[in-house]
């Protein structure tokens, strides 16, 4: 079991901003940005590499919530950036798909 399914089931704490039945949003133990949040799907895929075909809805519901987890953050007026780290040369530290939301400072371009 991954770091991230201990955190969706309360297993570990964290700062959780949002859960539902197919989701769960927490802050950053490492905020890169002043507004980091971390955007997991309860059922466990390993990576971006390891998405089927059926798993299009649970990505989309995915992008979904950051764009709402933005506005209520208060940093899709200024802007902020979304990433899914695939592979440990990407940066993906936990065999967990997630998605970082970033913002509420100006990010560089292109990143590390």
């Amino acid at each position: 079991m991954t770091l991230f399914e201990k955190i969706a089931n309360h297993e570990i704490p964290a700062t959780i901003v949002h859960e539902d039945a197919d989701l769960v949003a927490f802050q950053d133990i490492n905020p890169q940005a002043p507004q980091h949040i971390i955007i997991i799907p309860r059922r466990a895929i390993a990576s971006i590499d390891d998405v089927e075909p059926g798993d299009a809805e649970l990505l989309g519901k995915m992008i979904v919530l950051a764009k709402q987890l933005a506005r209520e953050t208060g940093v899709a007026n200024n802007g902020y950036r979304l990433v899914f780290n695939c592979g440990p040369d990407a940066g993906q530290s936990v065999d967990h798909i997630h998605l970082h939301l970033l913002g509420g400072r100006e990010l560089d371009w292109p990143p590390g």
